[in-house]
């Protein structure tokens, strides 16, 4: 049996006995740290942990830790991960005055990487979504969440969902795959909704069903998109094959995706910059989890998600990357809790909360992941030195990862399985 010891630990985070499932409310803000600590993992399972005057003596292999911190790594639930291409050009129009919104009426955004993806190859997409995968990784990122969407057709969004599944068998971290077919309206079917509504629904969905490719269904449910009728109708049907919902809502407008989402049970209702009291209380009144994307909000100069009433309404807030080539070209997870710091006002506790535990339960797994517990998966990061966990938010340039563990073992790039 392969051991490591981690010792001498300034601050090991969110430590806890009991597997946690989600954290809410007030009590994100009361983060467990035990300082001057060791971590002991066993394999691929974290084994035990205390104050150094009790530490180990012996393990295959040592790791001292000093003026560090060690995190449960960050567990990422919303993401557009494979795609063909980037959208710089369309970043150019919007510096010169165009709108996200604008630029998807022209044919942009959605409906221009659903032609790049198209006419790519499967090979050359996983090489690029496994490329993407490595750099998130490095960023402490240790589970994530990708969808399709990108496709918008049968083939290719099975061609998508496809390139997932093989992306599961290489990643060193687990990938839930989440079916997005009901994206944005192809401009083919522009005027015949109906006609793409059936093709999702009669097609698409019995195919990814039988290929078992798809964990959950997601819809984009905004004006100028699809509605909440429509959503309603995905959903529904997507829950007679086993795919659980969660849904891109309110974005940019109050469209009543949150309300929808909660009607449909889904696991999570996810952007929120448009949030009020009528969501606010329909969510106190659900489990599904509010998922919030700030640096979407960053990139398109959209409103922050009203992250403060949603914690004080009691409420297990999860933050996300949504990587993706339109709104956020990002991954980097630490510079989203610095966001929701700065612009959302969350507490440094709070953040890493809403980064950790919480994104692992909102992806169903909060009983491997999320927290630095006995019995759960090794998935671990390094920081690099600091002086409190509020530097990490504090220092948004800075990478803070110094090394990454996953399932007990240290990662380096270029490590397929």
């Amino acid at each position: 049996m392969a051991n490591l010891l981690i010792r001498n630990i300034k601050g090991l985070v969110l430590a806890v006995q009991e597997a946690s499932a989600a954290v809410r409310g007030k009590d994100m803000a009361q983060l467990p740290v035990l300082e001057n600590a060791w971590l002991l993992v066993e394999n691929d399972t974290i084994h035990s942990y205390g104050s150094m005057p009790g530490c180990p003596e012996r393990a295959d292999t040592t790791l001292d830790a000093n003026d560090r911190f060690v995190f449960p790594s960050w567990c990422d639930s919303h993401t557009h991960l494979v795609f063909a291409a980037s959208r710089e050009e369309e970043f150019v129009s919007r510096i010169k005055g165009l709108s996200y919104e604008d630029i998807a009426a022209q044919g942009g955004g959605i409906l221009n990487s659903a032609r790049k993806l198209q006419s790519m190859p499967a090979e050359q997409l996983l090489e690029s979504a496994w490329n993407r995968l490595e750099e998130i990784i490095g960023y402490g990122t240790g589970m994530v969440e990708i969808k399709s969407g990108y496709g918008l057709t049968l083939d290719s969004e099975l061609k998508m969902l496809r390139v997932i599944r093989e992306l599961k068998k290489i990643s060193p971290i687990p990938i839930k795959a989440t079916f997005l077919g009901a994206h944005a309206m192809p401009a083919e079917f522009k005027t015949n909704r109906e006609g793409y509504l059936k093709l999702v629904i009669d097609e698409m969905l019995p195919k990814i069903a039988a290929e078992g490719l798809a964990d959950y269904c997601d819809v984009f449910c905004e004006r100028g998109f699809y509605s909440v009728e429509e959503t309603d109708r995905i959903l529904k049907a997507a829950a007679q094959y086993g795919l659980k919902p969660r849904i891109h809502a309110n974005q940019m407008h109050y469209s009543g995706g949150v309300q929808v989402g909660i009607a449909n049970q889904a696991i999570s209702v996810d952007h929120l910059e448009h949030c009020g009291a009528a969501e606010i209380a329909a969510l106190q009144h659900a489990s599904t989890f509010p998922t919030l994307l700030p640096s979407c909000s960053f990139f398109l100069g959209l409103p922050y998600a009203p992250a403060r009433d949603l914690i004080d309404a009691g409420l297990p807030v999860v933050l996300a990357t949504d990587f993706n080539p339109g709104s956020t070209p990002s991954g980097r997870m630490p510079f989203v809790l610095s966001l929701a710091c700065i612009h959302m006002k969350m507490l440094p506790e709070e953040a890493i909360h809403a980064a950790t535990i919480n994104g692992a339960a909102a992806l169903e797994m909060a009983d491997q992941y999320g927290s630095i517990t006995p019995g759960k998966i090794a998935n671990l990061m390094i920081s690099k030195p600091m002086s409190s966990i509020a530097f990490l938010p504090y220092a948004f340039g800075t990478d803070p990862v110094e090394r990454v563990i996953l399932a007990g073992k240290e990662w380096n790039r270029n490590q397929r399985q």
